[in-house]
């Protein structure tokens, strides 16, 4: 297979999927092994870049998808005619990073570090597709443990959870103690 084949299998199932794709299956779809895959998307980047193009591709953990480009946002924005979105309020800022930095908790844990019903600020973390169900606990009443998601990563500019900021070292050492509490029961 050709290069500029090879380039364009990947650019083809990437905006077809729209969806982040996982590394394996990506390079598994385009006949590629997984080190030239890497490299091809970053030529295909460079072709984006040097057309001034309004898509880019990019690696969230694992996987990767194409995008917009963050500075035509307002144009797409305006023809998608999509509401506003709202700024996550102080609440759910808070569980967001609870859940990011312990991941999976269940409703309860954040609850226990937030110390207050958070039901419902889960539950809008969710429709927004910040958070998703990860699993269920093998403890009495089976609760669903939450996880952050690949449009987390996206809006918050991450790459992956590796690139999450360090917690000052009294909230770890709060959160640490928490989830110790949490283990003896």
């Amino acid at each position: 297979m050709q290069l500029n084949e090879k380039i364009g299998a990947i650019e083809a199932i990437l905006f077809s999927s729209g969806e982040p794709v996982e590394e394996f299956r990506l390079a598994e779809s385009a006949g590629v092994n997984k080190s030239e895959l890497a490299s091809l998307i970053k030529t295909l980047n460079d072709r984006y870049t040097d057309n001034d193009s309004g898509i880019e591709i990019l690696k969230l953990g694992a996987k990767y998808q194409m995008c917009t480009r963050k500075k035509y946002a307002e144009y797409v924005k305006s023809a998608m005619e999509s509401k506003k979105q709202t700024p996550l309020s102080q609440a759910a800022m808070e569980a967001l990073t609870v859940v990011a930095y312990n991941q999976p908790v269940t409703k309860g844990f954040v609850e226990s570090v937030r110390g207050i019903d958070s039901s419902s600020v889960i539950n809008t973390l969710v429709d927004k597709g910040l958070l998703e169900e990860d699993s269920r606990l093998d403890v009495p009443g089976h609760p669903v443990a939450y996880r952050t998601t690949d449009t987390f990563l996206r809006s918050f500019g991450l790459a992956s959870l590796d690139d999450l900021p360090p917690l000052e070292r009294e909230e770890e050492n709060r959160q640490q103690s928490l989830l110790e509490d949490s283990n003896e029961e």
